[in-house]
């Protein structure tokens, strides 16, 4: 028999080709994906790029009408305190001529007027007990002009008797004792005079007892400074003497200015100058009904005043009712006065009383010719 050589036969598991059948099944996988629908697809999760920080996306919006924001409230500087100047027989003119700066200042800054009027009698102490009452003398009946104890005081409530009775510290420097007699001492915490006239000078001026006491705090102060007053009697009205006079005050206001800023209490402090009367260079010098001497300054500057010419008519009793309003005082049911609305840019008071009358009211009391 022949010996026939068989072939073997192939098989996939033993054939040479194996290693490649993974690509080719790849391949096939691949191609038989495409063909399914995107619903039979496994889901992939792809990792897309994130924008860089530089890249916008601009859109255009309409146009928005455009809305300033609102103002921002600042509370006004309240009024913690009041200081009463008063500069004895001064003529409004006397504050230019003279060259007073400290009030011309005040001036400047606050609101005033040129034509204020006083009372009759036009005599210091009648006047000051106006200014403090906010009454005519025929209420408080101050119609004397001299240190006179037993006539007592100015009656009617006066605006340290308010001032006092709320817990303010209050108080009266002045070169003239009569003016103690415009409130009882329980009204006052504290009481100066420095007679300027004595031959035998003070050891402390009216000015440095002044600037002591407004240094220890205050609510409310009168400070009086004479001078003028008295040089005006000897030398004559708008003399260069009396000048001089009111010129010399006018520094001693500064000092008490200087002395409010430096001890903190110049903030809050409300200014009101003025005078009692005015004066003319023929006897009797004043107490008459003459424009001249009826005529006077009243200036107030400081916090919540609205700076300018006061245009409606101001009169020295309206003093102590401008002080009750400033500070938050009860108005009083007997003023003749009304508080300076104006100065404080309000509308003016149209349906109060004008002025005192022009005539001296009959004395029953004792009385002195005095400056």
């Amino acid at each position: 028999m022949k010996n026939i050589p068989v072939k073997p036969k192939t098989f996939l598991t033993t054939s040479p080709s194996l290693p490649r059948l993974p690509a080719a099944l790849l391949l096939l996988s691949i191609l038989l994906q495409g063909c399914l629908p995107a619903s039979a697809s496994p889901v992939q999760t792809a990792v897309l790029p994130l924008p860089t920080p530089t890249a916008t996306l601009e859109v255009i919006l309409p146009a928005l009408e455009e809305t300033a924001p609102p103002p921002e409230s600042i509370a006004p500087q309240p009024i913690s305190r009041v200081l009463i100047v008063t500069f004895d027989g001064m003529r409004p003119e006397a504050i230019e001529t003279a060259e007073m700066t400290n009030v011309i200042a005040l001036m400047q800054s606050g609101a005033y007027t040129m034509s204020a009027q006083t009372i009759m009698p036009s005599n210091t102490l009648p006047a000051h007990a106006a200014m403090v009452t906010g009454t005519c003398p025929a209420k408080n009946a101050v119609r004397w002009n001299e240190y006179v104890p037993q006539n007592g005081f100015a009656l009617g409530t006066d605006i340290f008797d308010l001032a006092h009775a709320v817990g303010l510290r209050t108080g009266i420097v002045t070169g003239k004792l009569k003016l103690r007699q415009l409130t009882e001492p329980t009204s006052t915490d504290f009481f100066g005079f420095v007679d300027n006239t004595d031959e035998d000078k003070d050891r402390i001026t009216l000015e440095n007892l002044a600037v002591d006491e407004l240094k220890k705090g205050f609510g409310l102060a009168l400070i009086h400074f004479p001078d003028g007053d008295v040089v005006g009697h000897k030398y004559g009205w708008l003399s260069k003497q009396q000048l001089a006079a009111y010129k010399k005050n006018d520094n001693d206001l500064g000092l008490l200015i200087k002395a409010l800023k430096n001890s903190g209490y110049y903030d809050g402090t409300l200014f009101i100058i003025t005078s009692d009367h005015g004066g003319r260079n023929e006897d009797p010098k004043h107490g008459e009904n003459t424009p001249e001497i009826m005529t006077i300054p009243w200036i107030i500057s400081g916090p919540q005043v609205a700076p300018g010419e006061i245009q409606s008519p101001v009169y020295i009793i309206d003093t102590a009712p401008t002080v009750a309003f400033a500070l938050g005082l009860p108005f009083q049911a007997d003023w003749d006065g009304a508080p300076v609305y104006e100065a404080f840019g309000l509308p003016a008071d149209t349906l109060r009383a004008e002025g005192c009358p022009r005539v001296t009211p009959e004395l029953h009391t004792t009385t002195y010719d005095s400056p």
